[in-house]
């Protein structure tokens, strides 16, 4: 493990920059795409291990990857139907982050469809996100699972 892996801190000094494809990519063609098509283990695969996501207007954390599959899980079976687009993205090679603004339209179980004006600011570490900030338009739909 390199010194700057080990001393990893989001934004901070010694981040190797990424093609801006590489950003786009992670975010809408495995995150977002494991997310709609409700698939777990596509969108853990863009988690590293100790990874942190946390909403923010509710101050709901799920620390590492574990508890982020247990609250996945939960959305999955929660909703009947998922769908992330419109997006904006500002990514920032230099903090290997990637801010993006976005749509989405999801169907509880037997309810109407809800629409949210969400952002997400990703920080990367070795490629994979990190940190991981929600900012929802509505009420927190990102609760705690059964780990």
């Amino acid at each position: 493990m390199s010194e700057w892996a080990e001393n990893w801190s989001e934004g901070g000094a010694g981040q190797a920059p990424l093609p801006y494809p590489v950003y786009i990519d992670i975010v809408t063609k495995r995150y977002f795409d494991g997310v709609d098509n409700k698939n777990v283990d596509k969108v853990l695969d863009c988690f590293t291990p100790d990874a942190v996501l946390t909403e923010v207007t509710s101050n709901t954390v799920h620390q590492g990857r574990e508890a982020i599959r247990a609250m996945f899980v939960k959305l999955f079976t929660d909703f009947e139907s998922i769908w992330h687009g419109n997006f904006v993205h500002t990514a920032d090679p230099e903090t290997n982050a990637i801010c993006s603004q976005f749509t989405v339209l999801i169907t509880p179980n037997g309810g109407d469809e809800l629409r949210y004006e969400n952002c997400n600011r990703f920080y990367l570490k070795d490629r994979l996100f990190h940190h991981v900030y929600v900012y929802m338009s509505g009420d927190n739909l990102l609760k705690e699972g059964e780990a």
